[in-house]
This record gives structure tokens, C-alpha cells and sequence, in this order.
């Protein structure tokens, strides 16, 4: 890269599943856009078929995805995807969406760039988003966290190394809720700057920008990090991403079968007493998009992003991340989809379906000190 061209800044906001990450990436990105700026992003997971690459392609922005393994455990195609997303027009800035189960993300990502790609990357300070539903219950040790010890450590340890911490969804919360979970993110994080957020509404997005466009002693809180456990608590998760395509001869209302389907999984792993992480599918056809997830076993089923879409035919996309079996949580989906589609006279074609845990993190770099 020539020494007279700007570097890319860099923009990485973590989270666990569920977080929030996709809705907040998707108000920045068109934040910098109104300001003049060109933007990219980078999206990540374990496989393809990923719900939120669909989402923000639909809204318009350039998305690169590196799918198969997380940015750690796969740098080399995260740099060559940045290269990829800079063939045609370079973006000012890249913000990237790394796999909600992952931490360690600054020794194995963020040093990485400073270190191996300072002449091209502009890094940006770590944010990580607090999941209000399970936040409340890990950050209170509650005994009935819907997780296990191990899954929660990596929920710990994500907001442990974050530059800065953002309480998002603060339209969905309390009073009492946000002043609960400030108080106990004080007490884990006592040194870390915290930011209260609204991805859905806007509220709170000035002073992301802002801190985002801080520069400093940042990306230096590299974790103390058990990786054995990290492995274990990962691979209590079942991932499911199932691809298919819906026809009918008469019209039916595509955000009916977002919500049939979110709602049916949920009522179905609820008897299971099988915990989710996050449960996500998103309907697209001839411009038109809807979302409906579903972030805890304890909140309701939300259609996000009405698509308001009658239609013929869409396509459909299910990504799961639930505390079962991958084989369960397969034939969950395919028996909670094939009942709705026949209950509404609708044809489904399956194209794809991956299930599996996540296999043993084995990042390409780990700077395990800052300074060196």
C-alpha cells in the first residue's frame, strides 16, 4: 500500500450472541455513510447461510463475510476479504461482526493488525455489547444462568478484554434494568468506560461515533484466557444455518412465517429445557426483507424488521445457536418448518443445512503481551 494513501479505519464490535451486534453495525454503518464516508463490512461465523450477511446486504451496504471459522482462527481471510471489499471502491472504514461464542479477540485480532498491518489499518478502540437477558443473570451469579459455568466464562471473559462496554437495547429495559446492569458491569469492569444504547431507536449513537473515533492506549487487554474451557464452553452450543425456499400457489404472508417458525422453535426447545443463545431467520424476495429472532429462553419472540411482504414465493434463511444436541436442533427446524408450511399450504425446498459444534479455537496469531 502506497505510504501517501489513508489507512482504513478499523471497527470491531463484539458481543454475544444476541447482543445486538448486526442492528448497531447496520445504524453505524449508515451513520458514516451520511457523513461522506464509504463504508464495508465484514461479517463472521462458524458457516455460510449467515441471516445477518443477507440483512445488511439487503439494506444496501457491501458486505464481505468470512465464514467457516471465526476471524481468530481464520486472520488470513479476514485481511484478504478487506482486500476483496476494497477491489472495486476502498472503503474509509471497515466495521467488522466477529462470531458471537468468540473472545480473545485482542490478542488474536486486534494486536495482530496493529502489529502485522499498521500501514493499512486505522484500529479503532474494542467495543463489546452486553446482552441485557443473559447479562443480568451471569453478572448476578444467579444460579440459573441459562448457561453453564464454562459458556458463561466466555460471556465474562468478552466483556473482560473490551476496550469499552455498551448496555444496548435500553429501549426494551427499565429504569431500574439499566441503572441494575451499570451498577454490576461497575463492579466487573470498574476501569472500563461504559455507553448506554439504543440500536433500534438511535438513542445513544453520538457518543458511539465518539468513541470510536477515540485514538490511544487502546486494544491492550489481553486475557488471561483458559482455553480449554473456552473450548468446552463453545461447544455446548449447537449451530444450525438452513437455507430454503418457500412457494405457494396463493399469497401468504411472509412475516406470518418468520414469526411461525421463531415462535414454533421456541415453544419446541422450551420443553426440551434447551437454553438459546439466539435463534434468527430473515424472509427476502424482490427487495423486500423481514427478521424475526429470538435472543434468550426467557424473552418473547420479536419480528425485528416487518418485511410487510405478501408474496408467492421467498426465500428463507434459519440460523440457530442453541444449548443442545446439533442432530436435536436439525430436526427441531425441519419438523417445526414443515409443520407451518403445511398448516399454510406453502411448499418448502430445502437448500442447505449445516449443524455441528463449534470446533476447538486454533488462532493464526496470539500476542500474548501487548508491549512485545
Amino acid at each position: 500500500m502506497a505510504s501517501d494513501t489513508p489507512k482504513i479505519r478499523f471497527v470491531m464490535i463484539g458481543g454475544f450472541l444476541g447482543a445486538g451486534k448486526t442492528t448497531t453495525i447496520g445504524r453505524l454503518a449508515q451513520t458514516y455513510q451520511d457523513q461522506g464516508l464509504k463504508v464495508g463490512v465484514i461479517t463472521n461465523d462458524q458457516a455460510a447461510d449467515l441471516v445477518d450477511t443477507n440483512l445488511l446486504r439487503s439494506q444496501g451496504l457491501r458486505v464481505g463475510e468470512v465464514a467457516g471459522a471465526c476471524f481468530c482462527c481464520n486472520f488470513n481471510e479476514l485481511t484478504s476479504t478487506v482486500e476483496t471489499l476494497s477491489a472495486d471502491q476502498r472503503p474509509d472504514v471497515v466495521i467488522a461482526e466477529p462470531v458471537g461464542s468468540c473472545t480473545d479477540l485482542v490478542a488474536t485480532v486486534v494486536q495482530p493488525l496493529m502489529k502485522l498491518f499498521d500501514a493499512e489499518f486505522d484500529v479503532a478502540p474494542y467495543g463489546v455489547i452486553l446482552k441485557p437477558s443473559h447479562g443480568l443473570r451471569i453478572l448476578r451469579k444467579e444460579a440459573n444462568m441459562g448457561f453453564s459455568p464454562k459458556a458463561a466464562y466466555i460471556f465474562e471473559k468478552q466483556l473482560e478484554e473490551a476496550d469499552f462496554l455498551i448496555i444496548n437495547r435500553i429501549d426494551e429495559l427499565s429504569p431500574e434494568q439499566i441503572s441494575e446492569l451499570s451498577d454490576l458491569l461497575a463492579k466487573f469492569a470498574p476501569e472500563t468506560p461504559l455507553l448506554r444504547l439504543s440500536a433500534k431507536t438511535g438513542e445513544g449513537m453520538d457518543g458511539l461515533i465518539q468513541m470510536f473515533e477515540q485514538r490511544g492506549a487502546f486494544g491492550q487487554k489481553i486475557l488471561d484466557l483458559d482455553y480449554d474451557v473456552y473450548a468446552e464452553g463453545e461447544a455446548e452450543l449447537g449451530w444450525l444455518n438452513s437455507s430454503m425456499q418457500m412457494t405457494s400457489g396463493e399469497p401468504f404472508a411472509l412475516d406470518d412465517v418468520l414469526l411461525g417458525i421463531v415462535e414454533g422453535l421456541r415453544e419446541r426447545l422450551a420443553s426440551d429445557g434447551a437454553e438459546t443463545a439466539h435463534l434468527k431467520t430473515i424472509g427476502l424476495w424482490e427487495g423486500a426483507y423481514g427478521v424475526a429472532n429470538l435472543v434468550s429462553s426467557d424473552t418473547p419472540t420479536v419480528l425485528s424488521l416487518p418485511s410487510n411482504c405478501t408474496t408467492k414465493e421467498a426465500n428463507v434463511v434459519v440460523n440457530a445457536r442453541v444449548a443442545v444436541d446439533p442432530e436435536t436442533l436439525r430436526d427441531d427446524v425441519q419438523a417445526i418448518v414443515n409443520q407451518l408450511v403445511e398448516r399454510m399450504g406453502i411448499t418448502v425446498e430445502f437448500h442447505q443445512t449445516q449443524s455441528f459444534r463449534p470446533g476447538r479455537p486454533v488462532p493464526t496469531h496470539r500476542f500474548s503481551n501487548a508491549s512485545s
